[in-house]
């Protein structure tokens, strides 16, 4: 091995670590919040507030523009770069700021939240704004690989912003507690990540820069825009064809099940993407790279979210009682889901390092036009059918999104399958008997430790019995170290 490639090696492994570390324990810090919360505020005022969380999705893409997947892709993006993309997002965010604060009085008549949903949006779209200050600053620790302080950041966010929520939802505050929640975060994560960083935009806006990121950007906007589309057309279908109950089931469903998925997809993501990015000329050392990420995603993936399905009850009576029972299988078919999100997430980080952006669009077009042939077919049968919908509408888009990766960079189709089947058999092998036990065992709590446990366990034996290289290099990289300093403390 070449010294820069043990380098890059070992930044690789940190910033893999430090963005697990960011992505899981803000996900923990997310949950105590969120149960606080699921107990306290009513399924109305939730489905309230994933109502304006569907606009916000569609602001929050607009002032990104896809131009910060564009820096992190370009290979030596200059000072002028990331000061042109900051001022064009921040000016973006404060336009759109405007727009929907006028445009209240209509998004409350969609949803008959007869008045309600005005001032709560008006605060609520504050933290696209606050957002887009932090964005160019995360990018460019990401782009170094040097992801520590926005670990850091997200969870000295997560700590306040939860405390803010929490007490306001015990003082009765309702749907403002949510609200408020998440302005103090976005205000927190960006206060952090300027403090503690050196770099500060140039009061200049150059055009040459933000065409020269143009062709990659515009289509990682246009494909964002896309999936922003698909990934909210569901809430906003329930929230104006059902009622605001139904869409505050559906909003915990689809919030806790985005948990799960959303980490892995994004502790993938931007461990990866960077490292592609910078290994894109080099064919042979590309497709080894594609080779390793992919039996990588696939050991963690299958099992963690199989898991998930299989305990879902349970997690749910254990945090929430039988408050949100009727989210309980809308929650296991939207993580089924995820699996493929997570794999296919993974398929547009290789398509995106190649700058291949306006193929990534056309995966994008084939997932929603799959997802509209599902609403249709199954929205007369009630929301349980439309949300299995999305579980077809993932199956078709991984296959497609299997042919395009490898139209784009030459690598295997059948090898990305055959990299990631293994686990898919030892997933099934140790989640049989933790599927038994829910038939034996009737204590949410016992239930839940003994499942992943006796799962956790055989998914560990049946890999070393089979030689998992990959199992064997996360084993080493978590324990490695402290075997180390363990056997200098005894030296």
């Amino acid at each position: 091995m070449q010294p820069n490639d043990s380098g890059l090696k070992l930044k690789t492994a940190r910033t893999l670590k430090w963005n697990t570390i960011d992505k899981f324990s803000s996900q923990v810090l997310y949950a105590v919040t969120g149960i606080v919360l699921a107990n306290v505020v009513s399924k109305e005022e939730f489905g309230i507030v994933g109502a304006i969380l569907v606009f916000q999705a569609f602001a929050s893409l607009f002032v990104d523009s896809g131009f910060s997947t564009a820096l992190i892709q370009r290979k030596n993006p200059t000072d002028a770069d990331y000061s042109t993309v900051f001022w064009f997002n921040l000016g973006m965010s404060i336009m759109l700021y405007v727009v929907l604060w006028f445009f209240a009085p209509w998004i409350d008549g969609i949803f008959h939240a007869e008045g309600r949903l005005i001032p709560l949006s008006r605060v609520m779209f504050l933290t696209f704004i606050l957002n887009s200050t932090a964005i160019v600053q995360t990018n460019r620790l990401m782009k170094q690989m040097t992801v520590k302080m926005i670990a850091i950041s997200n969870v000295i966010g997560l700590v306040v912003s939860g405390i803010v929520g929490i007490w306001l939802a015990l003082c009765g505050y309702g749907a403002w507690a949510i609200v408020w929640q998440s302005i103090v975060l976005a205000a927190m994560k960006s206060s952090i990540l300027w403090l503690t960083s050196s770099w500060r935009p140039r009061c200049f806006f150059s055009m040459s820069s933000l065409r020269s990121i143009f062709s990659v950007g515009v289509g990682v906007m246009a494909s964002s825009f896309l999936n922003t589309v698909f990934q909210n057309i569901y809430s906003f279908i329930i929230g104006a064809h059902y009622n605001l109950v139904q869409l505050g089931n559906y909003s915990q469903a689809d919030k806790w099940s985005k948990m799960g998925v959303m980490s892995l997809s994004q502790v993938f993501t931007a461990s990866f993407l960077p490292l592609l990015s910078a290994k894109q000329d080099d064919k042979q050392e590309y497709a080894r790279m594609i080779a390793k990420t992919n039996r990588f995603t696939g050991y963690i993936t299958f099992f963690s979210m199989g898991l998930l399905v299989v305990s879902s009850t349970q997690i749910f009576h254990i945090f929430f009682g039988t408050k949100w029972d009727s989210a309980v299988l809308m929650f296991q078919l939207l993580a089924l889901r995820g699996i493929f999100t997570i794999v296919t997430s993974l398929y547009n980080n290789y398509i995106i390092a190649c700058g291949a952006s306006r193929k990534y669009v056309y995966s994008e077009i084939v997932k929603d036009l799959s997802t509209v042939l599902a609403i249709v077919v199954t929205i007369p049968f009630g929301i349980t059918w439309l949300v299995a919908g999305q579980v077809f509408a993932g199956v078709v888009y991984y296959f497609y999104a299997l042919y395009l990766v490898g139209k784009v960079t030459g690598y295997s189709r059948w090898a990305l399958v055959k990299g990631v089947m293994p686990y898919v058999v030892l997933t099934a092998v140790a989640l049989t008997p933790a599927v038994m036990l829910s038939y034996a065992v009737t204590n949410a709590w016992l239930l839940f430790i003994m499942q992943v446990c006796v799962a956790g366990g055989v998914y560990l034996l049946a890999n070393k019995l089979f030689k998992s290289k990959i199992q064997e290099d996360v084993l080493e990289y978590a324990f490695g170290g402290i075997r180390r300093r363990l056997r200098k403390s005894t030296n």
